[in-house]
């Protein structure tokens, strides 16, 4: 009989530690990513900066680019700059709109990329999308996976505080991404990838049910592994699918809606996932998610990140505009505008605000 099997996209190292960045050259260099140190390392202004002081002295055949935002322009000039240089790799120093400009460089010029974040903001430090800003608003780009993931867990605690509660939303919200990706499969035929959904599920569930703080390493190990599957999740599945249901599509709603005014993506991810999680019938996942939220100091209700009811009410409503074709909760339902303002009502309540 034979034994079928599948390759899957994923870095060749991951390296999650305290101390993470003591020995960067020696890792790419034991890894064989760069033996003779030839890196283009694409940094912030603030922290990144900060950073070079320290690592430049061990890596003497870098060049240092700093990038000013996470826009498509930004990063296309990145890649124009780097490619008159000859590198072995591309680093993206920094949170997440740093790494995704250097995703999108090192993708336009053919080099790897090795991620070294910073922070644990989100779960597209792993993943195989850059997300930009352009002219039309925000778009998500096609990237190959990182070469290597580095997270150093004194870094991460110099971070400030919201960074981490933004991951912290966003790696829960895939419990709810993967609910609407089963009931799609249900109801709609959708194929649903029993390996993707897996690992993004028991990143989720890993995160919910880790009893430790923000400011534990024990914590943070979890919840940067955890985003990191995610990460390769979505590279098994070959989309966003495994951590992007009705959770997502509110976030983006909010976004489009109140540009100026949206809270942290993973804030949004986390409130919006326990609301879909609600819509589901679930109150049990429900009560947990609200439970954890509000012990990590997570919104829980839309007042909570600046939103009034109606405010987020609309953004439900709008919601499967942001991604046309994807079967969630929402799409299911297709609640009216004054059938999400009761199911948000009953929500209101059942949590107790």
């Amino acid at each position: 009989m034979p034994v079928l099997t599948r390759l899957i996209p994923s870095p060749v190292v991951v390296d999650i530690n305290a101390g993470a960045l003591d020995d960067l050259a020696g890792l790419l260099a034991d890894q064989r990513i760069s033996a003779s140190g030839k890196l283009a390392i694409a940094i912030s202004g603030g922290s990144g900066a900060r950073l070079r002081e320290r690592l430049a002295p061990a890596l003497p055949g870098a060049e240092w680019y700093e990038v000013g935002g996470g826009t498509l322009d930004e990063a296309i000039k990145l890649a124009d700059a780097m490619k008159k240089g000859h590198y072995d790799a591309v680093v993206g120093l920094g949170g997440g709109k740093i790494i995704d400009c250097a995703k999108f460089a090192a993708a336009r010029i053919g080099l790897p990329l090795v991620a070294v974040a910073t922070n644990l903001s989100h779960d597209g430090l792993c993943s195989p999308v850059a997300t930009l800003d352009n002219d039309a608003g925000r778009g998500s780009y096609g990237v190959p996976n990182p070469i290597a993931v580095v997270i150093d867990l004194d870094i991460i605690r110099e971070a400030p505080v919201r960074f981490v509660r933004s991951g912290i939303g966003d790696a829960i919200s895939n419990i709810s991404a993967v609910a609407d990706w089963e009931l799609s499969h249900r109801e709609t035929g959708e194929a649903i990838d029993g390996l993707a959904a897996a690992m993004a599920r028991q990143a989720g569930e890993a995160v919910l049910r880790h009893p430790g703080g923000v400011g534990e390493d024990a914590f943070l190990q979890v919840l940067a592994e955890g985003l990191v599957l995610t990460g390769i999740s979505m590279s098994v599945a070959g989309d966003s699918r495994p951590a992007s249901g009705a959770c997502h599509e509110i976030n983006h709603a909010l976004d489009i809606l109140y540009p100026k005014r949206a809270a942290s993506h993973g804030e949004q991810c986390g409130l919006a996932a326990a609301f879909a999680t609600h819509l589901r019938g679930d109150k049990e996942t429900r009560d947990l998610m609200v439970e954890v939220l509000r012990r990590h100091g997570l919104p829980v209700t839309p007042g909570e990140i600046g939103f009034t009811d109606e405010e987020f009410v609309a953004a439900v409503e709008y919601a499967p505009k942001t991604r046309p074709g994807r079967y969630t909760i929402l799409e299911h339902l297709d609640l009216s505008t004054d059938q999400i303002r009761d199911a948000y009502a009953d929500y209101a309540q059942a949590i107790g605000s």
